[in-house]
């Protein structure tokens, strides 16, 4: 374990100066039960804060902010939306440093990768900025001769967004970034393990000029219970969901009584292909960051690592050594390149997968059992020869665990990488830039990287295939997921 404190910033000092009330109608506001939950560091296990609990009664009220400002948020023009977007952008990176070390207590994560969030999370505001200003329609001729053809775009309306505890800052932003640009208003359901995050980033957009009622942020204990009051009222247009694909079915199921939009970002089990003909040294870093970032705990982390027999031997034992050697310690001290487990539930999960593909048969390399002692500490894990029926190999790991499998060819490693109910990323390594496009289209998954363990980027599309989810988040195609278009039809003049 490491024992000093890498930010200047004191802990105490930054957990005295966190919100802990709702967001709504653009101030802070108790619960309508006055209830409030506790916010637990990963590291220690310990309740570190207490924040208000939302109700059903609170949802609603924010819905009706929401709903109130929607016509003149709407009618906002887009140089005015840029702005603030903007604006928040630039007070988001000037409290990086805060921002980052919030997250490293309230979800784990080593501080590096806090501030790589942070600069991630605040691109989408800076994206987003720069896309309100061009969304645009169409006239044309009707091809009969017989009038014009207007097509215009307009916001969805009143949006729910419920985000995932793994990314506090960058699911968030990668939502509110989009809908805001589209002059939609929206209602953000942080995750209960770390709320405080979007709690804060709701009052940076107060400060960064937003309009009341624009963006409400409601943590709560029962999530079941907000969603469902909210996705039953009528003036709620859209839904959008990141975390885990069997709730995310149930939210499509609810979302059908009111025909609500959905954008769908759910489970993945990513396959990480390394070829024969691949820099070795290079995939191992690659896969140590695919698999290794956030503790494991990321829908696009490496699922399963499918290497060519012909190297696996050189693989596993470099990409070994590497991951054996990962400190582990709180996110916030000095040198952890491994931080804690979510929470006690996610720590038990990951002990079940590993404990079934070693019961099945699996060679266990290094790791293999949680640290013990005081937070929910995993061991950085490497498993071979998994058997083709250990749950591993069919359900996200979501933990800092390895799981490598052999292939002999092309065909082989396409197959086995395509043999799951998801498709969310995929990575290839090879040298070969024909086999490079020729797997990658292959592939049944939304997102591919190429001699890349880091894919995600703001201005890409970001989604899955099958049931890792519906839309996309990013890129030019993000802010038309809370877009309506309307054909108007015009007599000729």
């Amino acid at each position: 374990m490491t024992t000093a404190v890498l930010s200047k910033l004191d802990l105490d000092d930054l957990v005295a100066g966190l919100p802990t009330k709702l967001l709504i109608g653009g101030r802070d506001a108790d619960s309508a039960h006055r209830a409030t939950f506790g916010v637990r560091n990963p590291a220690t296990g310990e309740t570190f804060i207490n924040v208000a609990d939302a109700t059903e009664t609170d949802a609603v009220a924010a819905l009706d902010a929401a709903a109130a400002a929607q016509q003149s948020w709407s009618a906002t023009p887009a140089r005015e939306r840029s702005v603030i977007l903007r604006r928040a952008w630039e007070l988001v990176v000037g409290r990086g440093e805060e921002l980052a070390l919030l997250m490293s207590l309230e979800m784990g994560k080593p501080l590096a990768e806090s501030r790589s969030e942070v600069a991630y999370g605040a691109e989408f505001l800076r994206w987003f900025s720069e896309e309100a200003t061009r969304i645009h329609g169409r006239y044309t001729h009707a091809p009969a001769g017989n009038g014009r053809i207007l097509v215009t775009k307009q916001a969805v309306g009143p949006v729910l967004a419920i985000t995932p505890w793994n990314f506090p800052l960058a699911m968030g932003t990668r939502k509110i970034a989009p809908a805001l640009a589209a002059g939609c208003t929206m209602i953000v359901k942080p995750a209960e393990d770390t709320p405080l995050t979007l709690m804060v980033l709701g009052r940076i957009f107060v400060e960064a000029g937003l309009p009341g009622g624009v963006l409400s942020v409601l943590p709560t204990s029962n999530a079941a219970a907000i969603s469902g009051a909210l996705m039953a009222d009528t003036r709620l247009r859209k839904v959008t969901f990141t975390g885990s694909t069997a709730v995310g079915k149930r939210l499509i199921a609810q979302s059908a009584d009111l025909v609500l939009r959905t954008s769908m970002e759910l489970g993945g089990n990513a396959p990480f292909i390394v070829f024969d003909d691949a820099d070795i040294d290079d995939a191992v870093q690659g896969a140590l960051a695919a698999k290794m970032r956030n503790g494991g705990q990321a829908c696009t982390a490496a699922n399963r690592i499918l290497v060519a027999n012909a190297v696996r031997a050189e693989f596993t034992t470099k990409l070994t050594e590497k991951i054996s050697a990962l400190a582990v310690g709180p996110g916030y001290e000095d040198g952890t390149r491994l931080g804690p487990l979510i929470n006690e539930r996610q720590l038990g999960a990951v002990a079940a997968l590993v404990d079934d593909a070693v019961t099945h048969g699996a060679t266990l390399l290094t790791g293999g059992h949680a640290l013990g002692g005081a937070g929910y500490f995993y061991a950085p894990t490497v498993l071979t020869d998994i058997p083709s029926g250990a749950r591993l190999l069919r359900e996200e790991i979501f933990g800092p665990v390895a799981a490598i499998t052999g292939f002999d060819t092309e065909d082989q490693a396409i197959a086995s990488a395509n043999d799951t109910e998801y498709g969310l990323a995929a990575y290839v390594y090879t040298r070969d830039v024909n086999r490079a496009l020729r797997v990658s289209e292959a592939l049944e998954a939304g997102l591919v990287g190429v001699n890349r363990g880091v894919v995600s980027d703001a201005a890409a599309p970001f989604g899955g295939l099958k049931q890792s989810g519906l839309g996309r988040e990013g890129g030019h195609e993000g802010i038309e997921e809370y877009i309506e278009t309307k054909y108007i039809a015009l007599t000729n003049p």
